[in-house]
């Protein structure tokens, strides 16, 4: 299939599961600051909301053990292809292809809920999280990481202010974008309480994050997030962000190769007892 041909989702399904080695280590630290709020349990069942390549999955699945169970649920088929083949081998972690807004979960089935940035592209979010609460066991938990705003994310402001002199003028802002749809807490704690779900509590973390060396981080900026997006889409601007992009990269080189700030939100909170 020519890339021409694929829709912008598609297009970003398929550059995840191409990339999903770099990209895995870039998120990874992110994903475990908010793994460890969930505090998985040996015989959980446990449900991971937009698992994407599946790593998270197979994690939660050696934390739950032989007795427990995981659940995968994304949209996009070409990560979960990746998924499926990383979790071959558990036999207590499986995967479907569905929208986590209107899976007909077994209700009351799970212990717990857990997301890597999966939850901020829902369209309508408190409908999504009442579906997931309602899969919740009464007192079940939830945790998931999500991005704070654009403007607080080197990850997406080095490379964009790099390439800005050579990018097309954008008919949608970035920092509005789905990605950044819970940038402010008072939204996230809005849209829970709506859903009806109680204990709720939104810390900031801050890390510094990278997905190897040099070629890695700049192969994986001009690929995925904000400018990555825009790449995508209008491919005629990589040869000319190249440079820039990478001559600020090298700014931020070090022994584990270039860094960058990651804000997010660590969200945790559970459902009514």
């Amino acid at each position: 299939m020519e890339e021409r041909t694929l829709n912008r989702a598609d297009l970003a399904d398929r550059t995840r599961a191409e990339l999903h080695a770099p990209y895995e280590r870039q998120l990874a630290p992110l994903g475990h600051r908010a793994m460890s709020e969930l505090s998985p349990n040996h015989g959980e069942y446990i449900l991971d909301i937009g698992c994407g390549t599946g790593q998270t999955s197979v994690e939660l699945g050696e934390k739950v053990g032989s007795t427990g169970e995981v659940l995968g649920i994304d949209v996009a088929p070409a990560v979960l292809e990746v998924a499926a083949e990383k979790a071959k081998s558990c036999a207590r972690v499986c995967f479907v292809q569905a929208d986590a807004q209107v899976y007909p979960f077994e209700p009351g089935l799970y212990d717990a809920a857990f997301s890597r940035f999966g939850v901020m592209f829902f369209t309508d979010p408190v409908a999504a999280f009442i579906n997931i609460r309602r899969a919740l066991k009464a007192g079940g938990r939830i945790a998931f990481v999500c991005w704070r705003s654009l403007e607080e994310n080197e990850l997406d402001t080095v490379p964009l202010q790099a390439a800005s002199p050579y990018l097309p003028p954008q008919l949608e802002d970035p920092s509005s974008a789905p990605p950044f749809s819970f940038s402010k807490a008072d939204k996230i704690r809005d849209t829970l309480g709506a859903a009806g779900f109680a204990g709720i509590e939104i810390s900031a973390h801050n890390e510094e994050v990278g997905s190897g060396d040099l070629d890695s981080m700049l192969e994986l900026t001009l690929r995925v997030g904000s400018l990555g997006k825009i790449v995508r889409e209008s491919p005629s601007v990589r040869p000319l962000v190249l440079r820039p992009v990478k001559e600020a990269l090298v700014a931020r080189d070090g022994p584990k190769g270039p860094l960058l700030n990651a804000a997010t939100w660590v969200v945790k909170a559970r459902s009514p007892t």
